[in-house]
């Protein structure tokens, strides 16, 4: 499964987890280098599983918040902690 933004692949791994109909990828199976962390916002700081959303920059262009990991799930979220989520302007195949 991969995950593609403008063209390019963000992530690549036949080893993901799949969650309330999301695909989650390690980090290691994610460009890294193309997520920059987003200012929390009052949202963000409710939410009961501690997500941090990213965005997803491809040759310059930027996909606000187009990923999430969540730092401290609670216990039916815990099978993704700290792995990547992608919705929005990504195309997961």
């Amino acid at each position: 499964m991969k995950v593609v933004v403008d063209g390019q692949v963000v992530a690549q791994s036949n080893n993901i987890v799949d969650c309330k109909g999301y695909q989650y990828f390690s980090p290691s199976a994610v460009r890294t280098e193309w997520l920059e962390k987003t200012e929390k916002t009052a949202d963000d700081l409710k939410c009961p599983h501690g997500v941090q959303f990213y965005d997803v920059v491809v040759s310059g262009k930027r996909h606000a918040r187009a990923a999430w990991s969540y730092e401290s799930p609670r216990p039916e979220m815990e099978p993704v902690r700290d792995l990547f989520g992608f919705w929005q302007d990504v195309e997961v195949v």
